[in-house]
């Protein structure tokens, strides 16, 4: 779907479910522990949709996803299934949502490791993701090249030697969960759709350990990686102004 115009009282909405949903993340990051089953984490977050007064965007018809929240472990890139599969000790994590308040999505998402501060390669996939995230923000100085954005996730993840998974990409949102125009995660200055202000899109950097080779489960949703290697994401909504960027999904 084409990114149509917003209103203030729309970005205003999305200000709002930004900082619900930035608040449910904080919250899950606490709450996770080795032993939860994946189940109990996303009646968990259900609950907390429910009592900020937003909508679990994956479950509505827009979406049909199985549960509220994606949760991909280890080797499973993003749109992992609830499962009642339980955490292990050192599992790497990765949590993606998205909700709706006040007719608005907004989506985010981070990968953590389960009970321990991450190390080796695991750190340094966790901070070379992230990092090329939030560069790729520092790449929006006003009306902005998508391929601005891309070109300056793309450096940071190249020098990171790190798989960049190109099958899947950022997006515009808003109205939709999915609007145009794409966010890749690699690309060249100064190309690709316009971003003015007023504008909002998904800068979701995916990496693995490995090739960046990626294939479906068989559950029809999980994205793999094809090699087995471990793989991260991070995501925010970001509103374009006349100057800069505003990070919609933080506190």
């Amino acid at each position: 779907m084409v990114q149509r115009s917003k209103t203030e009282s729309e970005i205003q909405a999305m200000r709002e479910g930004g900082k619900i949903l930035a608040t449910i993340f904080r919250d899950l990051k606490a709450f996770v522990q080795p032993g939860m089953s994946e189940l109990e984490i996303d009646e968990w977050v259900a609950g907390q949709i429910e009592k900020h007064g937003a909508i679990a965007t994956y479950k509505t018809p827009e979406v049909n996803f199985p549960g509220v929240i994606c949760i991909s472990v280890n080797d499973a890139i993003t749109h992992g299934i609830p499962t009642d599969y339980v955490l292990q000790k050192g599992d790497l994590v990765g949590f993606d949502f998205v909700i709706t308040y006040k007719g608005m999505k907004t989506d985010s998402a981070f990968t953590m490791v389960v009970g321990e501060e991450p190390q080796g390669a695991v750190k340094h996939l966790l901070r070379v993701t992230e990092r090329s995230l939030y560069t790729g923000i520092d790449a929006i100085k006003g009306p902005v090249r998508v391929g601005d954005i891309s070109a300056a996730v793309e450096k940071v993840l190249h020098e990171g030697k790190v798989g960049i998974i190109r099958d899947l990409v950022g997006h515009g949102i808003g109205h939709e969960m999915h609007e145009e125009p794409e966010i890749p995660n690699y690309g060249k200055k100064g190309t690709g759709p316009l971003l003015v202000p007023g504008d909002t899109i998904a800068i979701e950097p995916l990496t693995s350990l490995g090739s960046g080779q990626i294939v479906t489960d068989d559950d029809g949703w999980t994205l793999l990686t094809r090699d087995g290697s471990l793989a991260a994401q991070f995501e925010h909504t970001v509103l374009i102004l006349e100057d800069g960027a505003e990070v919609l999904t933080q506190l």
